[in-house]
């Protein structure tokens, strides 16, 4: 009896797991959109199948051998006395540091190429396009300071164009990632992350927060609309016809927690925002990214006033 409930609990956790495997739609991080994203879907494939060369033969050779060596099989010849074998022994130990070493070589490249503070290069020296991204409670802010405009969970990008991304926290750690184009980065507040990706098609993606950061983290996802340069175009002029402006105390209310919180366009944004958020944190301090230097954060906003 216990024997035969313990088998259907068995059956019943093997359909659970298929039940459960029906809910994903869909695995975005391998079905890429862009270049980073690509070599990350390369990198796992390559791992996964280097790693079954291993797996697959054990499981087929643990099954043959137990129905080999069953107790009915009279016929299978019984070494008592059997306890090596140096051919044995080296395909046992060949085979696996082939692997790890293989292994190793490619995490060692796409640790470097994919490196999330190294610029993506392009065949046309597009531009890239600078996006600051804030990770607030909970609810995802993203400023362009080019173009002098802000976004609340929604972000536009054009197609085969570098993005610059800037990424900090007013609240707790959390992480920055798009599946489809790429690398995962963690927002942290006082500190200021940078991650380089690009969408190579036009379409409509899913951007979140993969680090549980409290009751609204469930609703912290964006939505990332990749499009021709044009209709980039369009869209900033559409963020520019707000009536909204995001300044300090607008900040201020924008910052307090939220939850599911609607996409809002600002038409205007205080230039240095991103710059004081990241100071907050460190006595009006931030890093210089010329000279390394932690600099007061009035003292980079004069030099930039002077440059211009």
């Amino acid at each position: 009896m216990k024997n035969r409930k313990m088998a259907w609990a068995g059956r019943s956790a093997g359909l659970a797991s298929l039940l459960w495997l029906g809910g994903c739609s869909s695995l975005d991080v391998l079905d890429p959109k862009g270049p980073v994203g690509d070599q990350l879907k390369s990198l796992i494939v390559e791992s996964t199948v280097a790693m079954l060369i291993v797996v697959i033969p054990t499981i087929i050779l643990t099954c043959v051998f137990a129905w080999h060596y069953r107790a009915s099989n009279t016929k299978a010849e019984y070494l008592k006395d059997w306890d090596h074998s140096s051919k044995l022994e080296a395909l046992m130990w060949a085979v696996p540091i082939v692997i790890i070493l293989f292994l190793g070589v490619i995490t060692y490249q796409t640790s470097h190429s994919l490196d999330p503070y190294r610029p993506l290069e392009t065949s046309q020296n597009t531009k890239p396009l600078r996006v600051e991204v804030v990770a607030l409670d909970w609810k995802w802010l993203f400023i362009y300071p080019e173009q002098g405009v802000a976004t609340v969970n929604q972000l536009a990008v054009p197609v085969n164009t570098p993005i610059d991304f800037r990424i900090t926290s007013d609240s707790v750690m959390n992480a920055f990632f798009i599946p489809r184009l790429g690398s995962m980065i963690y927002a942290m507040a006082g500190m200021q992350t940078q991650l380089h990706l690009m969408a190579s098609e036009p379409g409509d993606y899913l951007g979140e927060s993969a680090n549980y950061s409290g009751r609204g983290f469930s609703d912290m996802h964006f939505r990332t609309l990749a499009m021709p340069a044009d209709q980039f175009q369009e869209w900033v002029e559409k963020v520019r016809a707000s009536s909204d402006t995001l300044d300090d105390s607008s900040y201020v209310r924008l910052a307090q927690p939220s939850e599911a919180n609607p996409v809002a366009y600002y038409a205007h944004v205080t230039p240095d925002l991103f710059d004081q958020i990241v100071a907050k944190y460190n006595n009006g301090m931030i890093m210089d990214k010329t000279t390394g230097k932690m600099i007061h954060v009035q003292s980079a906003m004069s030099d930039m006033n002077t440059k211009e």
